[in-house]
Protein backbone atom coordinates (compact mmCIF):
# COMPACT_ATOMS: atom_id res chain seq x y z
CA UNK A 1 0.00 0.00 0.00
CA UNK A 2 1.31 3.54 -0.87
CA UNK A 3 2.25 5.80 1.84
CA UNK A 4 1.00 9.17 1.59
CA UNK A 5 2.02 11.80 3.33
CA UNK A 6 0.64 15.69 3.83
CA UNK A 7 2.43 18.38 5.34
CA UNK A 8 -0.57 20.14 6.49
CA UNK A 9 -2.00 23.73 8.20
CA UNK A 10 -5.15 23.22 9.33
CA UNK A 11 -5.47 27.11 9.20
CA UNK A 12 -5.23 27.02 5.58
CA UNK A 13 -8.22 26.86 3.28
CA UNK A 14 -6.23 24.83 0.58
CA UNK A 15 -4.54 22.42 2.75
CA UNK A 16 -7.98 21.29 4.31
CA UNK A 17 -9.11 21.09 0.76
CA UNK A 18 -6.21 18.70 0.05
CA UNK A 19 -6.86 16.60 3.25
CA UNK A 20 -10.40 15.87 2.10
CA UNK A 21 -10.00 15.41 -1.67
CA UNK A 22 -7.22 12.67 -0.51
CA UNK A 23 -9.69 11.56 1.98
CA UNK A 24 -12.82 11.67 -0.43
CA UNK A 25 -10.02 9.39 -2.78
CA UNK A 26 -9.90 6.36 -0.35
CA UNK A 27 -6.52 7.88 1.00
CA UNK A 28 -5.58 7.97 4.46
CA UNK A 29 -2.93 10.14 4.66
CA UNK A 30 -0.05 10.36 7.33
CA UNK A 31 -0.79 14.46 8.48
CA UNK A 32 2.07 16.29 9.12
CA UNK A 33 1.50 19.70 11.12
CA UNK A 34 4.59 21.09 9.87
CA UNK A 35 4.30 24.21 11.82
CA UNK A 36 4.55 22.32 14.60
CA UNK A 37 6.75 19.65 14.03
CA UNK A 38 8.72 20.90 10.64
CA UNK A 39 10.83 18.60 8.32
CA UNK A 40 14.39 17.75 8.92
CA UNK A 41 16.92 19.12 6.50
CA UNK A 42 16.65 15.53 5.24
CA UNK A 43 12.92 15.28 4.78
CA UNK A 44 13.07 19.08 3.26
CA UNK A 45 15.51 18.04 1.03
CA UNK A 46 13.68 14.78 -0.61
CA UNK A 47 10.76 17.05 -0.84
CA UNK A 48 12.33 19.68 -3.13
CA UNK A 49 14.20 16.64 -4.94
CA UNK A 50 10.23 14.97 -5.47
CA UNK A 51 8.86 18.32 -6.06
CA UNK A 52 11.79 19.09 -8.43
CA UNK A 53 12.43 22.74 -7.23
CA UNK A 54 14.86 24.81 -6.12
CA UNK A 55 14.56 26.17 -2.45
CA UNK A 56 13.23 29.09 -3.58
CA UNK A 57 10.44 27.99 -5.32
CA UNK A 58 8.91 26.38 -2.85
CA UNK A 59 9.13 29.57 -0.28
CA UNK A 60 6.13 31.96 -0.02
CA UNK A 61 7.37 35.01 -0.83
CA UNK A 62 4.63 37.22 0.54
CA UNK A 63 5.23 35.88 4.46
CA UNK A 64 6.86 39.02 6.32
CA UNK A 65 9.47 36.90 6.96
CA UNK A 66 11.12 36.52 3.68
CA UNK A 67 11.72 40.33 3.44
CA UNK A 68 12.47 40.57 7.58
CA UNK A 69 15.25 37.57 7.53
CA UNK A 70 16.69 38.85 3.69
CA UNK A 71 15.77 36.03 2.17
CA UNK A 72 14.83 38.23 -0.87
CA UNK A 73 18.69 38.17 -1.23
CA UNK A 74 19.32 36.27 -4.58
CA UNK A 75 23.20 35.29 -3.56
CA UNK A 76 21.85 33.08 -0.59
CA UNK A 77 22.80 29.67 -1.36
CA UNK A 78 20.26 26.65 -1.49
CA UNK A 79 21.31 25.40 2.15
CA UNK A 80 20.46 29.03 3.89
CA UNK A 81 17.18 28.89 2.22
CA UNK A 82 16.71 25.09 3.55
CA UNK A 83 17.97 26.48 7.09
CA UNK A 84 15.53 29.30 7.10
CA UNK A 85 12.48 26.75 5.75
CA UNK A 86 13.30 24.71 8.55
CA UNK A 87 13.55 27.41 11.39
CA UNK A 88 10.18 29.29 10.24
CA UNK A 89 7.93 26.53 8.47
CA UNK A 90 5.53 29.18 7.97
CA UNK A 91 7.79 30.22 4.92
CA UNK A 92 7.14 26.70 3.18
CA UNK A 93 4.46 27.13 0.12
CA UNK A 94 1.40 24.18 1.49
CA UNK A 95 0.15 21.75 1.47
CA UNK A 96 2.86 19.05 0.21
CA UNK A 97 1.52 15.83 -0.22
CA UNK A 98 4.12 13.03 -0.33
CA UNK A 99 4.17 9.22 -1.59
CA UNK A 100 7.42 7.63 -2.16
CA UNK A 101 8.64 8.52 -5.29
CA UNK A 102 6.27 11.45 -5.82
CA UNK A 103 5.33 14.61 -4.60
CA UNK A 104 3.09 17.77 -5.44
CA UNK A 105 1.59 21.23 -4.07
CA UNK A 106 -2.08 21.23 -3.57
CA UNK A 107 -2.83 24.39 -5.10
CA UNK A 108 -4.93 23.87 -6.50
CA UNK A 109 -5.66 21.03 -4.69
CA UNK A 110 -6.47 18.57 -7.66
CA UNK A 111 -2.63 18.99 -8.11
CA UNK A 112 -2.17 15.99 -6.24
CA UNK A 113 -4.39 13.75 -7.62
CA UNK A 114 -1.91 12.88 -10.36
CA UNK A 115 0.60 11.60 -7.83
CA UNK A 116 -2.26 9.34 -5.90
Amino acid sequence: MMTVTIYHNPRCSKSRQTLALLIDNGIKPKIVEYLNRPPTQKELSRILRLLNLAPRDLMRKKESEYKSMGLDNLNLDDSSLIAAMISHPILMERPIVTTENNAAIGRPPENVLSII
